[in-house]
C-alpha cells in the first residue's frame, strides 16, 4: 500500500445538516458552486476545488485561464476534453459531473475531486516504494488505455504528472485534453493551424500548431506531427514511464530541449539494467525497450499485449538467490 495524508475533513465528512437541507424551489445554475480555491494551473487552464451547493460536496472545476477564455480553439479543446473524459467511464478515469458555461459564457466542467500523489511526486521519493507497487500503477494505467483505445481514443499525453494514485487504491489517468478522436470512417480532423511549421519552445507542449505532449515521453511520430498517429503513441509513452521507473532515468536524454527532441527521434536508449544498481527484471526491461521502438510497427500493437506481459510472474527475479 502507498502511504497518503488524510484529506481535509471538510472535503469528506458527511453531516445530517448537509444531507437534509432543502433544495431551492427554483434552481439558479449560476449559484451552484462556491468556495473556489485554485489547486493547479495548466498551460491554458485553471483547476479549482469548489463546493457543489446542490449536492453538498467538493468537486474539481476546470476552466480556461482568463487570457484564453475567448479563444475558440481552446474552448473547443476544453469541451472535447470534458466529453471524452465523461464518455470514457472506467475505474481508472476521473468521473465527470457537469459541462456548462459560467455567468460570462465561458465553458467549464466539473469532475470528482481526488486527493493523492501523482506518479511524479512518488518518483521523487523512489526509494520509499518497491517495484511491485510502481508497476501496479503502470498496469492500472494500461487498463485505462486499453479501454480508451477500444473506444477509439488515443490519450497522447502519458507522463508521470498525469497519473494519480489515491489513498483508497485509486489509480487515475488524468488530463485528456490532447486526446485524439476519429470519425466513424476512420478520418480525423487536425487542430486549427496544424499546417504551421512545428515550433518547440518548452518541455510541455500544448499550443495550437505545435507538437503536443511532453518531450521526454513523446513518441517520434508525435514530435513529427504525423497525421497517421494512432494509439501506439500511448504505448511508446507508457514505455517511457516504465523505463524511468526501472532505472530512474528518462529514455530520451539532453540538457536542452532540442537535444531531448533529437534523442527521442534518433537515439536507442541504454538498457535500464545498465543505468541502475537495482535489479531490473528482464521481462520488464524487454517490455520497456520494445514499447520504445521508433517505428510503431515494431512496438506492441495493442495495450492488451502490454498488460498480459505485466501480469506475468516477473517479480520472482527479485527474490534472494535469483
Amino acid at each position: 500500500m502507498l502511504d497518503f495524508p488524510e484529506p481535509p475533513k471538510s472535503y469528506g465528512s458527511v453531516f445530517l445538516e448537509e444531507t437534509d437541507k432543502p433544495l431551492p424551489e427554483k434552481i439558479d445554475p449560476r449559484m451552484r458552486y462556491a468556495f473556489f480555491s485554485t489547486i493547479a494551473k495548466g498551460g491554458k487552464s485553471l483547476i479549482k476545488s469548489c463546493k457543489d451547493l446542490h449536492l453538498s460536496r467538493f468537486v474539481c472545476y476546470k476552466t480556461l485561464k482568463p487570457e484564453f477564455a475567448d479563444d475558440e480553439i481552446e474552448q473547443k479543446r476544453l469541451i472535447r476534453e470534458a466529453r471524452v473524459t465523461a464518455m470514457l467511464q472506467h475505474p481508472n478515469t476521473v468521473p465527470t459531473y457537469e459541462l456548462g458555461r459560467d455567468g460570462r459564457g465561458n465553458p467549464y466542467f466539473t469532475m470528482k475531486l481526488v486527493h493523492g500523489y501523482t506518479l511524479r511526486e512518488i518518483l521523487d521519493y523512489r526509494d520509499r516504494y518497491d517495484l511491485t507497487q510502481l508497476v501496479e500503477l503502470i498496469l492500472q494505467v494500461g487498463y485505462a488505455l486499453e479501454y480508451a483505445h477500444t473506444h477509439g481514443v488515443a490519450h497522447r499525453d502519458i507522463k508521470p504528472e498525469n497519473i494519480l494514485a489515491g489513498p483508497y487504491g485509486e489509480v487515475l489517468l488524468l488530463d485528456w485534453g490532447l486526446a485524439k478522436v476519429w470519425n466513424p470512417d476512420g478520418s480525423s480532423t487536425a487542430d486549427s493551424q496544424s499546417n504551421k511549421t512545428v515550433e518547440i519552445k518548452d518541455i510541455s507542449l500544448t499550443e495550437a500548431g505545435k507538437a503536443q505532449g511532453t518531450a521526454h515521453y513523446m513518441s517520434p511520430e508525435q514530435i513529427d506531427r504525423d497525421p497517421a498517429i494512432d494509439h501506439r503513441t500511448d504505448i511508446f509513452s507508457l514505455g517511457a514511464v516504465l523505463y524511468e521507473i526501472l532505472c530512474g532515468e528518462t529514455p530520451a536524454q539532453g540538457e536542452k530541449l532540442h537535444e531531448v527532441i533529437s534523442s527521442v527521434q534518433n537515439d536507442v536508449p541504454e538498457l535500464p539494467s545498465r543505468l541502475t544498481k537495482q535489479r531490473v527484471p528482464q521481462l520488464l526491461q524487454d517490455v520497456a525497450m520494445r514499447s520504445l521502438e521508433k517505428d510503431p510497427a515494431r512496438r506492441y500493437q495493442s495495450m492488451a499485449e502490454v498488460i498480459l506481459l505485466l501480469q506475468q510472474d516477473w517479480w520472482h527475479e527479485l527474490a534472494p538467490g535469483n
